[in-house]
């Protein structure tokens, strides 16, 4: 489980095609803290680590997380946003984030605002989709390449985030430019209040 609060960049330094999986090997600032079979979400999702090496760590993506996820288009020197998983024994400054990815959202614009910036996303929807609670809703929580951000302006297939200038900077944001590729993963909370809804209409 995560926050959706970023702790830094990691810099994909290779990767290794093995039948439908991909090993990505990532050099990051906490490499060395790492340990084997610990949880590190990258652009919002949770790969665990496998192989360590210095400054440098393996996660393995299966076929469904490349298919939901935009790991499968990166390339030699990309930046994700890394995450350890949550400490509870401290605040949740952003919101609950498991690290399963939804789907992929494609930026359709980037406004500067007095010094912060407005992204607006667009992401596939389906009445199905939206009944298992793959929404968002004005003042509620989305995650975009892991970032625990609040929804402003939704429709049904678009909604808008506002990033100050420390999460443009600190983030990969600032590579996030029209036609960009995101991860995002919507709230759990409203997943699981669509699933009761819709055993409560079962019954």
């Amino acid at each position: 489980m995560f926050s959706g609060i970023v702790e830094n960049m990691a810099r994909l330094v290779a990767l290794e095609h093995e039948q439908d999986n991909i090993h990505f090997t990532f050099e990051c600032d906490f490499a060395h803290e790492l340990k084997v079979d610990q949880s590190v979400a990258h652009n919002g999702v949770c790969l665990t680590v496998v192989r360590l090496d210095g400054d440098t760590y393996v996660v393995t993506a299966m076929n469904e997380t490349l298919r939901r996820s935009n790991l499968g288009i990166l390339n030699i020197g990309d930046e994700v946003n890394v995450e350890r998983s949550m400490m509870m024994n401290g605040r949740l400054d952003g919101h609950i984030v498991q690290g399963h990815v939804d789907s992929t959202a494609v930026c359709e614009s980037v406004v500067e605002d007095g010094g912060s910036y407005i992204y607006t996303f667009r992401h596939d929807y389906s009445p199905e989709m939206a009944r298992r609670g793959y929404f968002t809703v004005d003042k509620g929580s989305v995650t975009v390449n892991g970032v625990s951000l609040t929804v402003c302006n939704p429709t049904r297939d678009t909604f808008q985030v506002c990033i100050i200038p420390y999460t443009y900077e600190y983030t990969n944001f600032h590579a996030i430019k029209v036609d960009s590729v995101v991860n995002i993963e919507f709230d759990i909370l409203g997943k699981y209040i669509c699933r009761m809804q819709e055993l409560n209409a079962e019954e």
